[in-house]
């Protein structure tokens, strides 16, 4: 989209969505008191990775439109499968593109989905262990335990097995493995130092809440594929709150939301990257 017509549309929808209903007369003393009703709250299913930019998402985008929004923070697989039991979630911003895709194939979302961001995968230890570029260090008998994220709901648990696949250690590391049902719960198990060593994302390892909390190395973007992350509009969403929705959808594109991502770690996208 041409860059000046995106912004116009970014600030239609932002006026659209403050300005609401038009307020009904009153009369009385009850006049004073505004009739406006309050905005529809969405509710916004979150990959753990995601979640600390989204706090700031959250905080910027409330602060532009008015809109109130909170986060369901899960991996990406289980928040697809509540969403398919009829989970009350306007938004889906997914740790890939897999989950998005699948609801919009199963009419359970709207529109296309759109790449906002891409992932980078971490290795992160508490225990003061030097982290070195190759995974030689894991097969040499310093650690006992390696935290990921479960790779059956989670992408970044999928891409920390490319990882090790990469390199031809994954038979030798399998037995090392404990699978944290998220990212977020893959955190806890190296926070607590339950494992010695996890992969996890950069966006984590730059958070405020632990940002120069033990030592933490970036993965080669050429060791795993890349983790294209998405975003899209829920059936639910659409029927109950489509313009708020669509602007949270559109704030996810704007220079604002952009520069948060870059902050923790996220590559951005080209203007290309969505699917119908």
């Amino acid at each position: 989209m041409h860059q000046l017509a995106y912004h116009l549309c970014w600030v239609a929808l932002i006026v659209l969505a403050a300005c609401g209903a038009p307020p009904a007369e009153a009369s009385g003393p009850e006049a004073t008191a505004s009739s406006k009703p309050p905005q529809p709250t969405l509710t916004i299913a979150t990959a753990a990775n995601v979640q600390f930019a989204m706090d700031e998402l959250i905080r910027e985008f409330q602060a532009q439109t008015g809109i109130g929004a909170s986060a369901v923070v899960s991996s990406s697989g289980k928040l697809t499968a509540q969403i398919m039991e009829g989970a009350p979630y306007d938004l889906l911003v997914s740790a890939n593109m897999k989950y998005p895709e699948y609801l919009l194939e199963k009419n359970e979302a709207v529109g296309s989905v759109s790449v906002y961001a891409y992932g980078t995968l971490v290795a992160w230890s508490m225990t003061g262990q030097h982290i070195r570029v190759t995974p030689e260090y894991l097969v040499e008998g310093r650690v006992s335990k390696i935290a990921i994220a479960n790779p059956k709901n989670a992408p970044y648990g999928e891409q920390a097995i490319n990882y090790f696949k990469h390199y031809g250690v994954f038979e030798e590391v399998e037995p090392l493995l404990v699978y944290g049902e998220s990212i977020a719960q893959t955190n806890q198990y190296i926070t607590s130092k339950a494992a010695d060593v996890g992969l996890t994302a950069k966006s984590v390892v730059l958070s405020p809440d632990v940002k120069g909390r033990g030592r933490w190395l970036e993965l080669p973007d050429s060791s795993y594929s890349p983790i294209e992350q998405g975003v899209v509009i829920t059936r639910y969403g659409n029927e109950r709150h489509s313009r708020e929705s669509l602007a949270f959808f559109t704030f996810l594109f704007s220079e604002t939301a952009q520069e948060i991502f870059l902050k923790y770690g996220y590559k951005l996208p080209g203007p290309s990257t969505n699917t119908q």
